[in-house]
């Protein structure tokens, strides 16, 4: 069907007719931006506006359809070719129209899933589910486009696709909890628990999340992807373990002292460093002195700094060989620890450091004791006061 020919048709005869674009559009019950859209080419009339058309322009149907005066011979030849290129018009639109609503459901979709992602909070249900959502209907709108299979067929495929879309949000969840630090966006179940601190636990398809110490500067999160924790195993620390834990603190080792760079990654990763603080290095003595930007009674809920002080103290004189002493220093309090007073006193002090630091014991006999209260009154009057 030869739009821009029968376009250029109904042109003329309107003209010859005498009619305006307005005129023949106020007749038919269009605007005249259709009637400019039919005369260029760019549109068909709707199938319900052909016959009125015709007679508005004093024309047959059929050579409306043919774009141009049929000869009386030609008559059924041509309205046989016309009622074709009629029905082949017609399935084109509804396969358009079709289309036009698959795109859409897929863009509408992809809107949902993504603004579900960027604008809900992680920690919120409807992140997840205003996302897979999202997922449903762009997948609905790309199996309307599978013509060449069954209803059963685009079912099943429908479900792999949805599987798969899922699967791929569903990983990079899991990396964006792995290097953000934030809890999963797609998990079945939230527990909050308060014991020394508030502790929220998300469980996930193929692993848990851990949040620790929830809501405070030393906030961190435990990734249990072999599910093997629960609250009552999970290792609890005050402070933030993926900052302050063995894990992260021992790429600081270093042999001396004297080292500033090394020295000031290692303070600036221990507990109480949040609160800002300056070092100084006593390289003849071979000691350090840190000053804390805060005064200790201010922070010391649960034995905070107590605890701080403790964990910093075994960690320094580990991981830093030929250090002697160490005095911190408040705005209210200053506190010196010598090395000697260390190894002698500190239980299992030894075993920490059995060939080079032993994680495992680093874990076992320092930071799985930062939460008794006994044990840091006891270790703490040993070694401060």
């Amino acid at each position: 069907m030869d739009l821009d020919k029968i376009g250029k048709f109904i042109a003329l005869n309107r003209k010859n007719k005498g009619l305006t674009q307005e005129q023949l559009a106020e007749k038919l019950g269009v605007t005249n931006k259709t009637v400019s859209r039919w005369e260029t080419g760019k549109y068909m009339p709707d199938l319900s506006l052909l016959k009125p058309l015709s007679e508005e322009l004093g024309i047959t149907l059929n050579e409306l359809l043919s774009g141009e005066k049929i000869e009386e011979q030609k008559i059924v030849e041509n309205m046989e070719k016309n009622i074709i290129n009629t029905i082949d018009y017609s399935n084109k639109k509804v396969e358009n129209e079709h289309k036009k609503i698959s795109i859409i459901l897929m863009i509408l979709g992809a809107i949902i899933s993504i603004s579900a992602l960027t604008i809900f909070d992680k920690e919120s249900s409807w992140c997840s589910i205003y996302s897979i959502i999202g997922i449903i209907i762009f997948v609905m709108g790309l199996v309307r486009e599978l013509k060449k299979f069954k209803k059963i067929q685009k079912v099943v495929i429908g479900v792999v696709l949805f599987i798969g879309i899922f699967g791929i949000f569903y990983i990079a969840d899991y990396f964006g909890v792995k290097t953000n630090n934030r809890p999963p966006i797609y998990n079945y179940k939230i527990e909050t628990t308060f014991r020394e601190t508030k502790e929220i636990a998300y469980y996930s398809l193929f692993y848990n999340v851990y949040r620790i110490n929830a809501d405070t500067t030393n906030e961190y999160y435990v990734i249990d992807e072999k599910k093997e924790y629960n609250f009552d195993t999970m290792p609890i620390t005050p402070f933030n373990r993926n900052k302050s834990g063995i894990d992260n603190i021992l790429k600081y080792q270093n042999k001396y002292v004297g080292d500033n760079s090394n020295t000031g990654n290692l303070i600036s990763n221990l507990p109480l460093s949040e609160y800002g603080y300056v070092f100084e290095i006593d390289s003849n003595n071979l000691g350090l002195t840190i000053d804390y930007h805060i005064t200790d009674w201010y922070i010391n809920d649960e034995m905070y700094v107590e605890r701080a002080l403790v964990y910093n103290s075994v960690a320094l004189f580990s991981l830093i060989d030929n250090l002697q002493y160490v005095t911190y220093n408040f705005t209210g309090n200053s506190y010196t620890i010598k090395r000697e007073k260390v190894q002698e006193l500190y239980p299992n002090y030894s075993n920490i450091n059995e060939n080079g630091i032993n994680k495992d014991n680093f874990n076992i006999y320092l930071e799985n004791k930062m939460n008794d209260d006994v044990f840091i009154k006891d270790i703490f009057n040993k070694l401060f006061v």
